[in-house]
């Protein structure tokens, strides 16, 4: 019975794979290879993720990381059941995550960051990976109201390494209150694996621990 349920899922995939429609977008320097396995995907879904990508994707890399790979391969994935990840030039979003929301376009602008990072293994800490990639999100999003998607307000039971959103809007505050150039440097020192946690000391003058108590009192931004 086992080995069924194997080969009726390796028979799944394989026609997943067959049905797949591939194309190849290329705007300045950078390309775009859109691998579709859903037939059922929103066109117009499909064309926003790609305009999306295009709009983000080269500003990223233009703020944060200009080495970044220049040609991403973007896989609608029927047999996923996550939300997304990219990794090695490569992003796969779920078909199930995109039917279930249509409008979370900025999915791909959160995993386009990713691809910009480029984060060794063992570089930081993987909330702040998250929350830089959030971060970006909010700066850089195309349609985040239309995905219902904002930075939450602090509450109490929020701390700085809940990464994603919580993560990002204390990085939005920290770098409005004390170093414009704060995200932009820990994200290179992740890139680079020098990052330490001295490095916030160095870069606003204040602890980890101290800047979050200063943002847990006055949290606006």
């Amino acid at each position: 019975m086992k080995s069924l349920f194997l080969s009726l899922a390796l028979s799944v995939a394989t026609i997943s794979a067959s049905q797949a429609q591939t194309e190849t977008h290329t705007r300045g320097k950078y390309t775009l290879t859109f691998v579709n396995q859903d037939p059922q995907l929103n066109p117009t879904v499909k064309q926003k993720l790609i305009d999306a990508f295009f709009q983000t994707y080269p500003a990223e890399a233009k703020r944060f990381n200009k080495n970044a790979v220049k040609a991403v391969t973007v896989t609608i994935d029927t047999a996923y059941t996550g939300v997304a990840y990219a990794h090695d030039g490569k992003i796969t979003i779920s078909s199930q995550w995109l039917h279930k929301r249509p409008t979370d376009i900025d999915v791909i602008t959160h995993e386009g960051m990713h691809l910009v990072q480029a984060y060794p293994p063992d570089s930081g800490p993987g909330w702040l990976t998250e929350g830089i990639a959030d971060y970006v999100r909010h700066t850089f999003g195309v349609d985040n109201a239309g995905a219902n998607w904002s930075l939450p307000a602090l509450t109490d039971k929020h701390h700085y390494d809940n990464s994603y959103r919580i993560t990002a809007r204390f990085l939005v505050w920290a770098e409005k209150n004390t170093n414009k150039k704060l995200v932009n440097e820990l994200d290179a020192r992740m890139r680079n694996k020098t990052y330490t946690p001295e490095a916030w000391k160095e870069l606003t003058g204040k602890t980890l621990e101290e800047l979050w108590q200063a943002y847990k009192a006055n949290p606006a931004i």
